[in-house]
């Protein structure tokens, strides 16, 4: 005789509430069935990108072709019979339909012919994206208009004699109907939907190129999608909190690189009050170090008087930004950043400053809203502009709504089947153990550090508007900005100052952390790995935010395996040191291999004359067998519900739980 089954009572109380999910044996078998087929299916692509830098079009053009997955595929299923110009038509549309179909109708060409070709192969590459997939998920993934009519096309063989007709007939009434163009539309996206089942953006979305705006967008509008913060996504994110030191920051960098079209047309943030302010109060200041930085296409754009009242403005802003750090520094001591108040340290009558017991000769020492006596003060009018630009970034209901989105999605780190993600680095200490923090009233490490830094980050966007909460958070969010061997920014010092006033490039130095040394060693990223739980051979750290100099030898698999640089270079400021314009890593489930990238040449290049982004492939890890979802993370939470399933199939035959039908 069987012993009598005998649950705990929490277990117990599980049971009963699952069992209203599946009140009978028959529906708890079938779940079981259903998620026992899905754990043996292969494993779904990962796709990870990192500091993409608001470059929209180029950052577009890899998502759009999932760094050379989409051709790939394409070429699996037509290689053997479509020529090289045919192969790239076909990417060029998937990666841009709406274009691609306009460029059609303006031949005049016979469209109907084109349509019917075009619909047979996108159908059939459809079908190849789709195997790994269960016909729900692809069901899912069909946009709602057509769900009906796709799905039953991917699921009719046209080569059955039965269904020949069936087939041709349903083909050829999408073209009649004139349905064509967006039925094709929607296969696009769904062959793209298919080849990536997951993306990973390892930090800064923001600042340098034109528009993060329209690359937020995107994100927003993606299938499904994870971000780590970057040290320029914390800066937007502080600044859409009310920070006004980081308002302040992002506007410095914006100006200094003559990127305020994201500010501008992007966010709708209006630059008015800071331009009358500049024009105003440092009509008369020297702004020779100010220059903004023109490329040879802007420069020609902008009169003198332009240019003059950009660095006024820059100035302005600066100094504003200097004292509201220096405020910072002197509210928050458990920063640690002292050494780094400047404003006090300038010698006004032979124009020297002296930092850390040097004395160096000052280019600049024309400040109008300075008093030498009290000087991290702001002026009554300098207040007033930054309160009105920091009001208008709390009130950009589109920056908020990516901020939002930046919370929701993002973190300090990820752990995801096996990968270790973040932007910057695990600070270390010079002889390679974790460097500890003493910020909140606790001394941290590692991950915990890192677990910490995310909660208080949330604090400056969450906690109430005025509480002491909120403005710790705004203040941490600097911190981790520009504050000393911060996670984010890893380095022992920000010398914005110094490039700005010290022509002598020895105070410019900005030491890196002992990570940047130390993640060569196999063993320090074992030891990081482990402090996140992760163990075994195929276990990597995947990082952002150092370009790879590619073109003086760098290599960007450090650590024998253990870590990958992915740092996109999407950046055009950065690529004149990297050599390329980064690296994008995909891990299938068959290998992992980096896809390092050369620079884009524009989007109406690529939808015009079919220009893709010239790539290379490195598979450097293969797995020894085909990952199945049953080895991933996703796979040990539906293993937990078959687990869970199987206790409610005993609870429900030894009758501890009765049936409900």
């Amino acid at each position: 005789m069987n012993s009598k089954v005998y649950f705990e009572p929490e277990r117990l109380r599980y049971m009963q509430l699952l069992a209203k999910q599946y009140p009978t044996v028959q529906d708890a078998g079938s779940e079981i069935i259903r998620l026992q087929a899905i754990l043996n299916l292969p494993k779904g692509t990962e796709h990870f990108l990192s500091d993409i830098h608001g470059e929209h079009e180029a950052f577009q053009h890899i998502l759009n072709s999932c760094s050379g997955e989409v051709k790939k595929k394409i070429g699996e299923c037509f290689g053997d019979t479509l020529s090289t110009l045919e192969l790239d038509d076909l990417a060029s549309l998937i990666y841009y339909p709406v274009e691609k179909l306009a460029m059609v109708a303006d031949t005049g060409e016979d469209a109907d012919t084109h349509y019917r070709i075009l619909l047979y192969r996108l159908v059939d590459l459809a079908r190849h994206c789709s195997s790994k997939y269960t016909r729900n998920k692809v069901r899912a993934s069909i946009p709602d208009n057509y769900a009906d009519t796709i799905d039953e096309l991917l699921h009719t063989r046209r080569e059955d004699e039965d269904k020949r007709d069936y087939y041709k007939n349903i083909i050829e009434t999408i073209i009649v109907t004139g349905q064509a163009p967006d039925v094709i539309r929607s296969l696009c996206a769904l062959i793209k939907r298919l080849t990536v089942d997951h993306l990973h953006i390892v930090g800064d979305i923001f600042d340098r190129g034109p528009r993060a705006d329209i690359v937020m967008d995107s994100l927003m509008n993606y299938h499904s999608v994870d971000i780590q913060w970057g040290n320029h996504d914390i800066l937007w994110m502080g600044a859409a909190s009310g920070s006004r030191t980081l308002v302040a920051t992002v506007l410095s960098n914006s100006i200094r690189y003559n990127n305020l079209d994201v500010i501008e047309t992007g966010y709708g943030i209006s630059l008015r009050p800071l331009s009358i302010f500049a024009n105003e109060v440092y009509k008369d200041a020297d702004v020779h170090c100010f220059k903004v930085k023109l490329s040879g296409s802007d420069a020609e754009q902008y009169t003198e008087k332009d240019k003059l009242l950009s660095a006024r403005m820059y100035k302005a802003i600066t100094m504003i930004l200097f004292k509201l750090e220096g405020q910072k520094i002197l509210r928050r001591p458990e920063f640690g950043m002292s050494d780094r108040l400047m404003l006090d340290k300038i010698n006004y009558e032979n124009k020297t400053i002296t930092i850390d017991g040097k004395t160096y000769d000052m280019e600049d020492c024309d400040f109008p809203t300075v008093d030498p006596t009290n000087p991290y003060a702001l002026t009554p009018e300098e207040s007033q502009v930054i309160d009105q630009l920091t009001d208008s970034f709390r009130h950009s209901e589109k920056l908020q709504r990516h901020v939002r989105f930046l919370y929701t999605k993002g973190g300090m780190y990820k752990v995801h089947n096996g990968n270790l993600l973040f932007h910057g680095c695990i600070p270390m200490t010079k002889d390679g153990q974790f460097q500890s923090f003493s910020i909140g009233g606790k001394t941290r490490t590692g991950r915990e550090f890192l677990d910490y830094a995310e909660q208080a980050s949330r604090k400056a966007y969450y906690d109430k508007p005025g509480s002491e909460e909120r403005q710790f958070g705004m203040d941490f969010l600097w911190w981790l900005w520009a504050g000393r061997n911060s996670p984010i920014f890893g380095k022992d010092r920000m010398t914005t100052f110094e490039r700005r006033f010290i022509k002598d490039e020895s105070a410019w130095v900005e030491a890196k952390n002992p990570y940047y040394r130390f993640y060569e060693n196999p063993e320090v990223c074992d030891m990081i790995l482990h402090e996140f739980g992760l163990y075994g051979k195929h276990c990597h750290i995947i990082n952002g935010h150092v370009p790879v100099k590619v073109k003086k030898g760098e290599n960007p698999v450090k650590g024998n395996g253990k870590l990958i640089v992915i740092d996109g270079g999407f950046c055009k400021a950065y690529q004149s040191t990297s050599g390329i314009a980064g690296y994008t890593l995909i891990f299938n489930s068959r290998n992992l291999r980096m896809v390092s990238h050369q620079p884009f040449e524009g989007r109406r290049n690529a939808i015009r004359n079919n220009h893709d982004i010239e790539n290379n492939n490195l598979i450097f890890e293969h797995m020894e067998g085909r990952i199945k979802i049953a080895q991933t993370d996703q796979g040990r939470e539906l293993q937990a519900q078959v687990d869970d399933l199987l206790d409610l199939l005993t609870a429900y035959r030894s009758g501890v739980v009765k049936e409900n039908s």
